[in-house]
């Protein structure tokens, strides 16, 4: 099963967050409220769900936690940035 859910977040990590939502506590785990694993679905999928999988109760995110985390922030910057170049190529060339 761990195999598929990581199968699905690299196609599709609102799915895959929205899943681990729904059918785990570790969204709530991870977060005390409902608005920012929210926002994070919305803005930053990729770090969202990169915390919810690197949070430890006991001792929060460690060193390569973060590490995970900063690396979903930028493949989170990458998506806005491809989305920003791909939507240039198609304006000009219309």
């Amino acid at each position: 099963m761990g195999c598929l859910l990581a199968l699905l977040a690299g196609f599709a990590p609102r799915v895959a967050l929205v899943l681990i939502w729904i059918f785990s506590n570790l969204v709530d785990r991870a977060f005390d409220g409902f608005l920012v694993p929210l926002l994070g679905l919305i803005v930053f999928p990729y770090a969202t769900l990169f915390y919810v999988l690197a949070y430890n109760p006991v001792t929060g995110v460690g060193g390569w936690g973060w590490a995970f985390v900063v690396l979903g922030f930028i493949f989170d910057i990458g998506h806005w940035a491809g989305g920003g170049v791909t939507g240039r190529q198609r304006y000009a060339s219309a």
